[in-house]
């Protein structure tokens, strides 16, 4: 009878940050959360993460693609198909009306239409667009220092400026517990009020379709190309993947003492 297999690299990394990630899921806001306002202040936290996962995102273009000119051909055809076809959906997703937004400005719809306060996280936009750097817009948002804190850490993995470190925190470090943990909540809502809460049902049900079908798996066969048989790469990329649930733990923790 043949031994069993040998744990793949990317078996091990699962299994290191199991434990973070474990903690993530089991995270007592879940079951704070009970009502439209308290729904609403999660919103107004947790939008930091969807905005400045799309830096995560734009980052991993960047060393995934080419985004120069003149244009040269990137070394992994695979995974540039794979970064582009995430642009596209993140950046430009179409929606059911046939108008196109990205997730961050469907997110803020989603806000509006629920009565969230969307002040801090689009000045922060507005400062970016009008020239201010990064630290000035945040140190001038008025956002939640707890979010703040989130961002400054996501942007620490992209100024790293290290691929297989950028692609494990968008692997295993963002989206792919939270449609599941909030949908039961968001369909309730939904159904009671379609007018205030559908958009952002549509909202995680984009990302459940997306994310956990589509994107994830994909990403993974990436960080297993990326990383190959180099351990030190395989260690980058785990402690990344485990910082990264852990600044989440960290800002479910801000949440849950806000609500």
């Amino acid at each position: 009878m043949p031994g069993r297999q040998a744990p793949s690299a990317l078996d091990r990394l699962v299994d290191e940050i199991a434990p973070a990630r474990d903690r993530l899921i089991a995270h007592p806001l879940y079951g704070r959360i009970t009502s439209p306002a308290q729904l609403r202040r999660f919103m107004e936290m947790h939008v930091w993460a969807v905005w400045d996962f799309q830096s995560l995102l734009k980052a991993m273009q960047q060393k995934l693609t080419c985004t120069t000119v003149p244009w040269i051909p990137s070394p992994d055809p695979e995974a540039r198909r794979l970064v582009n076809e995430i642009v596209l959906d993140e950046e430009s997703d179409l929606l059911p009306d046939g108008s196109s937004a990205s997730h961050f400005e469907l997110y803020l719809d989603s806000m509006e239409r629920a009565g969230a306060d969307t002040q801090a996280i689009c000045r922060t936009v507005d400062l970016l667009r009008n020239g201010s750097s990064l630290d000035q817009a945040l140190a001038a948002s008025g956002g939640h220092p707890g979010a703040i804190d989130f961002v400054r850490k996501s942007f620490t993995v992209i100024n790293s400026g290290s691929p297989h470190q950028i692609v494990a925190a968008f692997t295993f470090g963002r989206e792919d517990v939270i449609p599941d943990m909030f949908r039961h909540l968001v369909v309730r809502l939904a159904e009671s009020d379609p007018l205030t809460w559908g958009r952002f049902r549509f909202y995680l049900e984009r990302h459940i379709e997306h994310d956990d079908e589509k994107h994830a798996p994909l990403c993974r066969q990436i960080v297993t190309r990326m990383c190959g048989n180099d351990a030190a790469k395989w260690r980058e990329a785990t402690d990344t993947a485990r910082n990264c649930l852990e600044a989440r733990i960290a800002l479910w923790d801000a949440i849950a003492a806000s609500v």
